[in-house]
């Protein structure tokens, strides 16, 4: 008797779209995943095509540009 090994069948991961907020299947058959359609690929890449997504800048000394003094003044 041969043994035919088949691939155990695996249920799509679902996920929540981050445009939307709804359903999402994340598999291979999902071409516009994690989006759960290409309305909601194409808003979240409009969004950072326009800026709309930016990351906190910080505010170390050292970050900040040196600004140049007025000169002096004082005579010598």
């Amino acid at each position: 008797m041969t043994t035919v090994n088949r691939p155990i069948p695996v249920a799509p991961t679902r996920v929540t779209c981050p445009t939307c907020g709804g359903e999402s299947i994340y598999a291979i058959s999902n071409p516009y995943r994690p989006f759960c359609s290409a309305r909601c690929k194409n808003v979240d890449l409009g969004a950072w095509a326009s800026e709309g997504f930016r990351l906190a800048a910080s505010s170390n000394a050292e970050d900040q540009p040196i600004e140049d003094s007025p000169p002096s003044s004082a005579s010598h």
